[in-house]
């Protein structure tokens, strides 16, 4: 999972390397209410998975990864109610490719929960 945010994140530095850059910033830009120049938002965008994806493959700060994966994620799935025209065809719960790209995070989102009740099942340290 970290591996794959990391690789994520480092795309998004590379003008129109990330198939997911275009949805990413105009979902984070009406998130921000277009106060940030699209440029940083993106670059902001890429910092956090870089660092997510870091946090993840270290296990370094975990909680604190953890907790800005499920909001980075959170960010993410907004998508589907701020870009309705770009997720959905019509007005059928038929997701588009865009779509399809956002919901195939629930993978990761499962998998991130696994990782969390391990480390927050854990015994805190004496």
């Amino acid at each position: 999972m970290g591996t794959v945010f990391l690789w994520f994140g480092v795309l998004k530095f590379f003008p129109a390397a990330s198939p997911a850059e275009r949805v990413a910033v105009r979902a984070a830009m009406k998130l921000t209410f277009d106060l940030l120049p699209s440029d940083v938002v993106l670059r902001v965008l890429a910092a956090s998975e870089m660092a997510i994806g870091l946090g993840l493959v270290t296990g370094v700060l975990l909680r604190v990864v953890l907790v800005g994966f499920f909001a980075h994620m959170a960010g993410v799935f907004s998508a589907l109610l701020l870009l309705p025209e770009e997720m959905w065809q019509g007005d059928a719960p038929i997701p588009t490719l865009e779509g399809q790209y956002i919901i195939k995070n629930v993978v990761l989102v499962a998998a991130c929960l696994v990782v969390a009740a391990d480390e927050w099942g854990r015994a805190a340290p004496s």
